[in-house]
């Protein structure tokens, strides 16, 4: 991807350097700071809070069990010396259940959190393009670009997107 926009970024230069210097200064270019946008426009905030809530008792769920394995592992330590060879294996097999419960649920957890914050981002971004484009339009841009490592804070348009999505 990286290498696709380097691509792209020279193909821009390359086009604006090869244009007459007074097309130049009449071309209109801006910038969007996307993850400023994830940051900071109020339904990106609201999105992530949403989610927090959503995963929270499955995340104390999770510590719970973290918290029993380890009363377990120090209790199983502990007893070791006074357990019988059945008593032990007894114990082992419970351990390896319940870490075996531990890994599935977190793998569960991992996965569905990274589900629901792709989805809540490609809404976020599929509200921001529609700001973008809509600024774009009023206000007569020629370019607005995004993911860009450096650009004088004059291009900056980040801060009418995110008030514009705060309608949203």
């Amino acid at each position: 991807m990286l290498k696709t926009q380097s691509i792209i970024v020279a193909g821009l230069f390359a086009a604006l350097s090869a244009m007459p210097a007074s097309a130049q200064a009449d071309l209109k270019i801006g910038y969007v700071d996307i993850q400023r946008i994830f940051r900071s426009a109020p339904f990106a905030v609201k999105a992530a809070k949403e989610i927090e809530a959503e995963f929270s008792k499955r995340d104390q769920e999770l510590q719970r069990l973290t918290k029993r394995i380890q009363t377990m592992q120090e209790t199983a330590e502990r007893d070791a010396p006074t357990l019988s060879e059945a008593q032990r294996r007894v114990k082992e097999r419970e351990f390896g259940e319940l870490s075996r419960e531990f890994q599935r649920k977190q793998r569960e957890f991992r996965e569905d959190l990274a589900l629901r914050q792709n989805e809540a981002n490609a809404a976020i971004i599929e509200k921001a393009n529609k700001a973008i484009k809509q600024i774009a339009d009023s206000e007569k841009f020629d370019l607005i670009l995004q993911d860009v490592v450096w650009a004088s804070p004059k291009l900056d348009v980040t801060d009418k997107v995110v008030k514009a999505l705060g309608g949203q």
